[in-house]
Formats: C-alpha cells, sequence, structure tokens
C-alpha cells in the first residue's frame, strides 16, 4: 500500500484492531463507563484542535517573548553577554533534552494528562521567572517552563493524530498546528514590546501564564484521553537519550564561553558520547524501544533529521540576532522591533499553513530544497546591510526568510513520517520533535556566540575609526564585555562604534546561516525521499 502525503499518521495505524498493540496508534478513548457515547469518547474535534494550537503557541511564544527582552533583562540585571545566551538556550536545552522522552510517557500515562501537566509546567515557569530577582532565577524559570514545554510539543501532535483519522482532515490540522507556532512566534514580540513600553521585564512573562490558564480550561472542555498501551516503559532508554542530548547540547553552550576543548567541555563531551553509545546499544536489544534506531538505516529519514534541526537552527538563530541587531544596532524600542519582525513571523505562519496542501502536488523535495535556497539567499541579503539600511529595504528579506523557513519546518514532518512504516510514525514524529529542538538551541547558542566573540574582537577598530582615544576604548570594551549594552547618554563616537560592532557580529551569524542552509539544501536534494515509502 502507498501512503499518500496526505496521510501523514502521527501516531501508526488508524485501525481500530491496532488501538492497543505497542508502535500502533489508538483512538482517542476515555477512562469513563462503557457507553457513554459517541461524542464522550472522542471529545469535540473543534475543541481538541484548539487546545492543541493554543498549546504549540505557548510553546513559541516563549521564546520570542524571552527574545524580545533580552536587551532590557541584560541592562536591568547586568548581566555580561556569554550568561545573557543562557536566558533563552536555558528553555531550549531542556526542551531538547526531553522532548523525545515526553512523547514515550505520553503514550503509555496517556497524552491528555502528560499535555495538561506540560501547561501547568509552563505557567509554573512563567511565574518563577516573573518573580525572579536575579538572572539565576530567570535561568530556573526557564528550565521550567522548559520542561513544560517538552511536554506540550509531541503529546499534543500525538492527540492531533489520534483524533483525526481521516488522512485529508488530518493533514489540514498538522498544518494548522504548524501556524499556531508561527502565530506564537509573531505575537511573542508584539506582546513583550507593549508590555516593556509601560511595565517592568517582569511583566512580559504573565502573557504565559495568562494564555496557559486559557489552554488549560479548553483542554477540560473536550480533548479525550489517549495512549498507545501498557508496553513496558523503556527506562534505560529514556534517561540514557536523555543525558546523550543533554550533555551535547549543554557542551555546545559551554563551548561558545569556555572553549570547546576546555576540561570541563570536553568532560561534558565524553558523557554525552558515552550515553549515546549505551542508548544505541539498550534500543537495539529492546522489545519496546523508546526509538527504534534502525530507522537511521533510511538515508532519507536520517537526511530529514538533519533537515528538522537546521530549519529551527536557522529560524531561532536569525530571530534572535535580528531582534538584537533592530533593538541595539538601530536604537529600536522592543514595540517597533516587534513590529518588524512580524514580518517574518506573520509571513511564516501564513505560508506554513498553505505548505501542508502544497506538498500533495509537488512531493518534498521541492518545498524542502526550496527553502533552504531562499533562506540562504535571504540571509545573505541580510548580512549585506548595516545598521543605517531603512525598513523599507530590510522587510522583503524578512518576509523571504519567513516564507523560506515555512517551506522547511512544515513539510519536515510529513517527510519524516512518510520515509518510516506506517507503525513507527509515532516513533518517527517524537524523533523530529528533538531534531527541531536541539537545532533551536543550536541557534540561538552557536549564533549567539558568534555574535557576542565577533562584537568583542571587532569593537576596538570601530572605536580607533571613530577616533575614540585611549583609555576610553579599553573601558568601553571592558563594560560591553560585563554586560552593558549601549546608554543614550555615551558620545556619538562611541554608539556608532557599539552600533557597528554589534551589526559584524550580527553579519557573521547570518552568513553561517546561509552556507549551512546551502549545503542542506544539497543534502535534502540528494538524499530524501520525494513521496512516501510503499510499505
Amino acid at each position: 500500500m502507498t501512503t499518500q502525503p496526505s496521510s501523514t499518521a502521527l501516531t501508526g495505524s488508524t485501525r481500530p484492531q491496532d488501538a492497543d498493540r505497542p508502535g500502533r496508534a489508538d483512538r482517542p478513548r476515555t477512562s469513563g463507563p462503557a457507553g457513554t457515547g459517541r461524542r464522550a469518547i472522542r471529545g469535540s474535534h473543534a475543541v481538541t484542535l484548539i487546545a492543541m494550537c493554543l498549546g504549540a503557541m505557548i510553546t513559541f511564544l516563549q521564546i520570542t517573548a524571552t527574545v524580545s527582552a533580552l536587551t532590557t533583562i541584560q541592562r536591568d540585571l547586568r548581566v555580561d553577554p556569554t550568561t545573557v545566551i543562557w536566558i533563552p538556550s536555558a528553555y531550549t536545552l531542556v526542551v531538547a533534552s526531553l522532548v523525545l522522552s515526553a512523547a514515550t510517557l505520553g503514550n503509555r500515562y496517556g497524552r491528555r494528562r502528560m499535555f495538561g501537566a506540560g501547561v501547568l509546567t509552563m505557567i509554573v515557569g512563567g511565574a518563577v521567572v516573573a518573580g525572579a530577582p536575579t538572572v539565576a532565577w530567570v535561568i530556573v524559570g526557564q528550565l521550567v517552563a522548559g520542561l513544560g514545554g517538552a511536554l506540550i510539543l509531541p503529546n499534543s501532535l500525538a492527540i492531533l493524530g489520534a483524533t483525526f483519522t481521516d488522512p485529508h482532515r488530518r493533514t489540514e490540522v498538522i498544518t494548522a498546528w504548524s501556524a499556531a507556532s508561527g502565530i506564537g512566534l509573531a505575537v511573542g514580540p508584539l506582546i513583550a514590546g507593549t508590555l516593556l513600553r509601560h511595565f517592568h521585564w517582569n511583566s512580559v512573562f504573565l502573557s504565559t501564564i495568562v494564555l496557559g490558564v486559557v489552554t488549560l480550561v479548553v483542554a477540560a472542555i473536550g480533548v479525550a484521553e489517549s495512549r498507545q498501551g501498557a508496553g513496558r516503559l523503556d527506562v534505560a532508554g529514556l534517561l540514557l537519550g536523555t543525558i546523550a542530548i543533554a550533555a551535547a547540547v549543554y557542551a555546545m553552550i559551554r563551548g561558545g564561553r569556555d572553549g570547546y576543548t576546555s576540561p570541563v567541555v570536553a568532560t561534558t563531551w565524553i558523557v554525552s558520547a558515552a550515553a549515546l553509545v549505551g542508548f544505541v546499544l539498550v534500543e537495539l536489544r529492546a522489545s519496546a524501544p523508546m526509538l527504534d534506531v534502525r530507522l537511521f538505516r533510511s538515508a532519507s529519514f536520517s537526511a530529514v533529521m538533519v533537515v528538522a534541526a537546521v530549519s529551527l537552527f536557522g529560524f531561532t538563530g536569525v530571530a534572535i540576532l535580528l531582534v538584537l541587531f533592530h533593538e541595539r544596532a538601530q536604537a529600536l524600542s522592543p514595540l517597533d522591533t516587534g513590529w518588524r519582525m512580524l514580518v517574518l513571523f506573520g509571513v511564516y505562519a501564513v505560508v506554513a499553513f498553505a505548505a501542508g496542501r502544497a506538498i500533495r502536488r509537488t512531493g518534498f523535495k521541492a518545498p524542502l530544497t526550496a527553502g533552504l535556497v531562499l533562506g540562504a539567499a535571504a540571509s545573505f541579503g541580510l548580512a549585506a546591510q548595516g545598521p543605517a539600511t531603512p525598513f523599507d529595504q530590510r522587510w522583503p528579506l524578512l518576509a523571504l526568510f519567513g516564507a523560506a523557513s515555512a517551506l522547511v519546518v512544515a513539510p519536515a514532518t510529513a517527510a519524516a513520517l512518510a520515509s518510516v512504516a506506517p507503525a513507527q510514525a509515532g516513533m518517527a514524529s517524537g524523533a523530529v520533535n528533538a531534531a527541531r529542538q536541539v537545532g533551536s538551541v543550536l541557534g540561538s547558542s552557536l549564533l549567539g556566540t558568534l555574535l557576542t566573540t565577533t562584537m568583542l574582537a571587532d569593537l576596538p577598530d570601530r572605536l580607533a575609526a571613530h577616533q575614540v582615544g585611549e583609555p576610553t576604548r579599553t573601558a568601553v570594551r571592558t563594560a560591553v564585555a560585563g554586560g552593558a549594552t549601549g546608554d543614550p547618554a555615551l558620545p556619538d563616537p562611541v554608539r556608532s562604534a557599539l552600533a557597528e560592532a554589534l551589526a559584524a557580529g550580527v553579519q557573521a551569524g547570518l552568513r553561517v546561516n546561509g552556507i549551512v542552509f546551502l549545503a542542506t539544501a544539497v543534502l535534502a536534494l540528494a538524499l530524501v525521499r520525494n513521496r512516501p515509502h510503499q510499505h
């Protein structure tokens, strides 16, 4: 049988007799007494879609709201540039580390239950950040919120797959779910900018609490419970997989500050490698593995994992670079920055919704390859612009990058699921979510670190070019390295030098992203299967 692009089952076969088999999907079911009626068993389809889309919005709203508030947080708490990278990275690190395990827990203990626990945890994390007196508490709150995001993402996707059993309808709701994440990204800067104009930066994170409460209420109204059965929990695989991902991501972030060969970073790499080897050995022998590593024998599946990681590497990393560029190099307010970033995120949301239907006609290679190539072109174009470039010359490139990212992010899920047998679709869904989040944390940490190092290296020459003498040059560089982000009261030559140095760091990150996108486009064109595999 040939699985059509629109029939990308998220939780395996939709046959009722497969409901309780490990690796097979089930229909949504409640724990109530038999004979409660068809509506009670299935829940409300419309309410389920709304609740899951709200959940996706929360997880991405947290990212852009945090990025939009970074400058204010750094200035208020006097955070040095290497530490400030941990504020957004702490969230994505936890999501990346736990998203695969969270999918497994949802399959066993109930996806609705794990989804609700994730929303509640996001609310707690938002409350911790909203009341944070120091940067340490901000990072703690981000870590807690990351746990919530890890529980929400895979389980919301699995709930949609179990609720919408019609293949064509399922594709539509998945694209709506992807578009909802874009809406969360789009409104984050606007909410943050509006609140920062009138209140303290802590108020930005109240949006997570409010949206989380609304999501819990909607989910309680009409979302049915679903699970894959009571197979044995792969505890060893869960622990080893979490350690392998968490250690690798931590090493990448910490390496940007201390050097990738420092003793702590090198030790962390060894721990990650050992855990990865142990994970592979355990999963090969497990009767019900958390992730069947044999999936990676498929060149198409492996390539899609890389594409998924790179899509969020660029989308998250470039978003952070552009927010910092607008706020620091062009001295715009967070709200003005939010309106400009709405071009990128708004176009992403629209194109992401349309991409799901487009792959029915084009297959997977065309949108994935085109998106990566166009994203590279937009990155190189933005890298050629400086602090004095007006917005009317920038917005077409912002729109192009948003559209390009949507052509990659939305079809990547369908491409991953189409690369494996239907019974492995749920497992593939968790894997592609994990790959995305690893890419997201790499984008925020590596491109953010590149910005910082380039800026500090470039600053002395910029100060000299603007005829800023010693010891002012040394004082300015020391202040920037210690967390100062610029003061309107500074002399014009110093402010101009700071803006140019930061722009140089942004440009370096954008060029790297363009190179990564182009290399991945070649990989997608060569290896990704254009149509679903015949099983």
